[in-house]
């Protein structure tokens, strides 16, 4: 049992002191997120070009005529063949329709090192809508933080590992000029993950002790969907990959 059985009278006192927390913390995040109007910008001076299904695409092609563009730094290498778990994870918790995101101006897209081939081999495994770009051979993933050498930087320290890892970046279009505003990484992209708002606010949580058990939609089985799922052979490197790429 999570919690103790109380009465109706006590559990509406509980439920109104925490809504004074949660009141206290929402206007904590709009302030926090109200510094983003006038955040500062760096003008992008490299207008890279990517591959799309159709062909090469610039950065700047990539708003569609639109004032924003948000870029997922999806994990996709060249030597893979599927996407990283936590990132799928991610794009499964994005919208299903983007119209609402377009109707302020903003566009999003996913971007992958792996050549374009592969991403749209596993795009369509996923059954994803997303336009999804490759970013092969280009040093866009590196200086944006996102592809990182011993002794590099990742969510803004310096880190002795090396390899792909997770990220959200933001541009802003000016006329012809790119604008870079926001970049954030690890834990910072916790707060567009659906899934884990929903269970938040449910007794259980997270259950972040079995993190591990989240998979590629197309494989959990009809048990995995009816309970918790037991340790299976891959699920401790599950947990210790996503626990290092989602800590704070």
């Amino acid at each position: 049992m999570p919690g103790k059985v109380v009465t109706q009278a006590e559990w509406l006192q509980a439920r109104r002191d925490l809504l004074i927390r949660e009141k206290v913390l929402q206007k904590s995040h709009d302030a926090v997120h109200s510094t983003l109007r006038d955040f500062p910008m760096i003008k992008v001076e490299n207008n890279y070009t990517f591959t799309s299904a159709s062909g090469p695409v610039t950065l700047s092609s990539l708003f569609h005529n639109r004032k924003q563009l948000i870029i997922y730094h999806f994990m996709l290498s060249p030597t893979q063949t599927a996407g990283c778990t936590g990132c799928s994870f991610f794009a499964d918790n994005l919208p299903s329709n983007l119209s609402h995101l377009n109707s302020r101006d903003t566009t999003f897209v996913l971007v992958s090192r792996a050549p374009i081939e592969k991403i749209e081999e596993f795009k369509k495994r996923m059954r994803w809508e997303y336009e999804w770009v490759s970013s092969y051979d280009t040093n866009f993933n590196a200086d944006f933080g996102v592809l990182i050498e011993p002794g590099g930087q990742y969510n803004y320290e310096v880190v002795n590992s090396k390899g792909d890892r997770p990220g959200l970046s933001v541009f802003f279009k000016d006329g012809e000029e790119v604008f870079h505003t926001y970049s954030t990484y690890a834990r910072g992209l916790d707060g567009l993950l659906g899934t884990h708002k929903l269970l938040d606010i449910t007794p259980l949580g997270r259950q972040d002790d079995e993190m591990g058990d989240w998979k590629l939609h197309d494989e959990y089985d009809d048990e995995d969907l009816k309970n918790n799922v037991g340790d299976k052979e891959g699920l401790t490197y599950l947990r210790a990959a996503l626990h290092y790429f989602f800590r704070d």
